[in-house]
């Protein structure tokens, strides 16, 4: 007889097969799940009516509340944006993420008319810049949540019922749609399909435990779409540094991208951070009749380094410290627990015991410095939720049983005293509901370029010698960048040994572009000018151009005309004073005239 399956085990499964296996890939809009702030435009929410929700948070009769899946809008978006110069974090993505930048590579540089429409949508995408990378972002992965799956890419609400993010980018469709079939997108797509579906494999199991874990913890059941709805989708073309997070009505949804690790390729305490908003909300606003009760414990926390959404309305302040409450009595150490032995010898018991004992002692005093460093960034309720959840895990109830008495039998008072006793700290994490991204660091061969650009090519030589010394360093680039060092210098032979090197280990469209144009520069400038040969890597560079319109501009002039070194003005020579120079005076005594007598 097989052995009988654990209560966790049995919830494991019961969870994989009727929750989070979505039925296929099909193609629908995404999204990423975060708290309400209609303030901050990367956390949107939004009361539409649900025959009107967007195409990922639509559920067929029958179907799971919590689901894992992939989108082909989104992919279409996410490959839009790398098309026209989204390199965030390139070198931690997954590595699908090269593989379809060199797919979209090949199709532009076969193609004039994928050039052409590559061009025009890069220019729209500049024109809507935005200065913080995840509002950037932000206002396409709002879009595409809201797409019907291609070749049409047409918003499935009327365009009033787009979030606000979404409406200032709407009108890139008809590009988007043009580039998409010219490169043949739809193609790349069900040619990356099986590595989209790996790392589904990759997060699921893991996923699967965050959530059924949290649900035993909380007592939650664990049902089918019942009104609510907890997806998370995944698209590896983004920025793994950066969680896209969303609350669409009672639908919570949030768009991950996968990393280049070895292991869980996505940051699971985030989506379980997330799944605890999903499932504590709508017990704490169930609630509202306390809130004005508790309404002074804002006091406690008015110089906190909290946003001011937090310091001004006491429900998101109340839902937060109990989320954190509950991560702190679900985190466990490092260390594994130690093994219960098999026998019922009684040395091994006590040892067991022991051991046991000490396994949880470490355990609770991290859970307390996890909920102290909580208290002192402001989350000034934590600890009275977790010393409540502790009564509630004694007694065996559930929290939709004792949330109320957790609330209600709040001493408001004696929290607020407490919560202007804590000595805050200076700054706070960034809430993966509300994302704040970090200003880019310039290293490598980045920090390389820049030298190069401020006239520090010692600077820039030992940075590119250094990345060429690295097997994983970027050679191409490096290349790319000693070569122009050679150019500087005037080694007009080791600049083209080195731009036609760099053309056979680069795939970066704009690297090879210029390789091309230096090249033909070096033809048109050399003693006998090769004006065929310089005409073709002009040629060449239009070809593999990257969507930036000085590229191109360079391409055109060269074939146009040849190019011709920049006049050096030539300056007057130095005036030599030593030549008139007496150092006895004699000659300045001589020629002294006196003033004429008045």
């Amino acid at each position: 007889m097989p052995p009988k399956p654990s209560q966790l085990s049995r919830h494991l499964l019961l969870l994989s097969a009727a929750a989070l296996l979505a039925p296929s890939l099909a193609a629908f809009a995404q999204g990423a799940s975060s708290s309400s702030n209609p303030e901050n435009p990367t956390v949107e929410q939004s009361t539409s009516n649900p025959a009107l929700r967007p195409r990922a948070a639509q559920i067929e009769e029958g179907g799971a509340a919590v689901t894992l899946e992939t989108s082909e809008p989104l992919f279409d978006i996410g490959a839009a944006l790398n098309a026209c110069g989204y390199d965030a974090d390139l070198d931690k993505s997954a590595p699908v993420r090269a593989e379809v930048r060199a797919d979209i590579n090949s199709a532009l540089a076969a193609s004039e008319d994928a050039r052409a429409s590559r061009d025009a949508l890069c220019s729209y995408i500049a024109a809507h810049h935005l200065s913080d990378a995840g509002l950037n972002v932000g206002q396409y992965v709002s879009l595409a949540l809201y797409l019907s799956p291609p070749p049409s890419l047409t918003p499935n609400v009327d365009e009033t019922e787009l979030p606000p993010q979404a409406t200032q980018v709407v009108n890139v469709l008809p590009l988007l749609r043009t580039f998409a079939a010219d490169v043949d997108l739809h193609f790349i797509w069900i040619h990356h399909r099986p590595e989209y579906e790996a790392l589904q494999a990759r997060v699921h199991d893991p996923m699967v435990h965050a959530v059924l874990s949290t649900n035993i913890y909380l007592h939650q059941p664990v049902s089918s779409y019942d009104g609510r709805r907890f997806l998370v989708l995944l698209e590896p073309l983004l920025s793994p540094n950066l969680t896209n997070a969303r609350i669409y009505g009672s639908d919570y949804i949030i768009v991950m991208s996968p990393d280049n690790s070895t292991g869980v390729p996505v940051p699971m305490d985030q989506i379980r951070h997330i799944y605890l908003h999903y499932v504590v909300e709508p017990m704490v606003y169930s609630r509202g009749q306390a809130m004005e009760r508790i309404q002074p414990m804002l006091r406690g926390v008015q110089d906190a380094p909290l946003e001011f959404f937090y310091k001004s309305d006491v429900v998101s302040l109340m839902t937060e410290c109990l989320i954190k409450a509950v991560e702190a009595r679900l985190y466990l150490i490092p260390t594994p627990p130690p093994d219960k032995p098999r026998s019922k010898d009684r040395a091994d018991t006590e040892q067991y015991a022991a051991l046991k004992d000490l396994y949880d002692s470490e355990t609770a005093a991290e859970r307390q410095k996890l909920v102290d460093v909580d208290e002192k960034q402001g989350w000034t309720l934590t600890g009275y939720f977790y010393q409540a959840l502790g009564t509630m895990q004694r007694n065996g109830d559930g929290l939709r049983d004792e949330i109320a008495p957790m609330i209600y039998g709040m001493d408001v008072d004696r929290e607020r005293r407490h919560a202007e006793e804590i000595i805050f700290v200076k700054t706070v994490p960034a809430d993966p509901l509300r994302p704040n991204t970090a200003p880019r660091k310039i290293e490598g061969m980045d920090l390389a370029e820049r030298d190069l650009l401020q006239g520090k090519s010692d600077e820039a030589g030992e940075l590119a010698e250094k990345a060429l010394a690295d097997p994983k360093g970027d050679h191409a680039r490096a290349q790319y960048v000693l070569a122009r060092i050679d150019l500087m210098q005037g080694n007009a032979d080791e600049a083209r040994q080195g731009f036609e090197q760099t053309l056979t280990l680069s795939k970066d469209p704009r690297t090879m572009a210029w390789s091309h144009i230096y090249l033909g520069r070096l033809y048109d400038t050399q003693q006998v000018p090769d004006r065929q040969k310089a005409v073709a890597e002009y040629q060449a560079a239009l070809t593999v151009r990257d969507s930036l319109p000085d590229t191109k501009k360079a391409a055109e002039s060269g074939i146009a005309k040849p190019f011709a070194l920049p006049l050096r003005a030539v300056k007057p020579p130095a005036k030599n004073d030593d030549n008139d120079f007496d150092p006895t005076g004699k000659s300045e005594k001589d020629s002294y005239q006196p003033p004429a007598p008045k």
